[in-house]
């Protein structure tokens, strides 16, 4: 029983130490996970864009790969 009070005693210590620490970037993906951020449909079509980028960023990647294997097999 003592055992058992002594972790509850622990416990309560150790989560009355956290403190509460919100950095500028924590609460900016809160928001954005609420969606009350300002401007918020221009930051998600910014979002959007850039992830478009990536895609098409690694299309072309991957298309200059198959190209490069095609050329390969081409000049056997």
């Amino acid at each position: 029983m003592k055992l058992t009070y002594l972790i509850a005693a622990a416990s309560l210590v150790t989560f009355s130490a956290c403190e509460k620490k919100e950095t500028p970037a924590v609460k900016e993906k809160i928001d954005d996970a609420l969606d009350r951020r300002p401007n918020e449909g221009i930051k998600d079509a910014a979002e959007d864009i850039k992830d478009s980028a990536k895609d098409v960023g690694h299309d072309v990647k991957d298309a200059a790969k198959d190209l490069k294997k095609d050329v390969k097999d081409a000049t056997r």
